[in-house]
């Protein structure tokens, strides 16, 4: 079966590696195990996996399951034990919800995805303002 890649779905990955480059940029700026790249790469990837199973009649919700389950092996990747803290759990979140982004842009939900990303760079960036604030260590 060959795949026509019209000019909304060539948008909409461009789209989903920009909203996953969004988010990635403060793990990034922060030196983050998961920075930039990593994003984008998993926001793209959802992307893709999510128009495929929508452009060949795939059960959508067993291809969003099947990302869900593959990225949660990605973030634990990020998730390591030291001393008596656990690091990478926000990290893993981060991947987690770009991953539904890419989902979102996925299924053509543009506005979704926009409000999303903007939300998860507030809540990323918000450990940066506090600091410049003086509000925490």
């Amino acid at each position: 079966m060959e795949t026509v890649v019209t000019f909304e779905i060539f948008l909409g990955l461009i789209l989903a590696s920009v909203l996953g480059a969004i988010v990635g940029i403060e793990r990034e700026i922060t030196f983050k195990p998961a920075g930039l790249r990593t994003h984008m790469l998993v926001s793209l990837g959802s992307c893709l996996f999510t128009v495929i199973s929508v452009g060949f009649d795939f059960d959508p919700a067993r291809i969003a399951s099947g990302i869900v389950a593959g990225i949660g092996f990605i973030g634990a990747g990020a998730i390591w034990a030291e001393k008596d803290k656990i690091r990478g759990i926000t990290t893993a979140s981060s991947l987690w919800v770009t991953a539904a982004i890419g989902l979102a842009v996925g299924v053509g939900d543009y506005p979704l995805a926009l409000i999303v990303t903007g939300l998860v760079f507030l809540i990323l960036s918000s450990k940066i303002i506090f600091k410049k604030l003086g509000f925490e260590k």
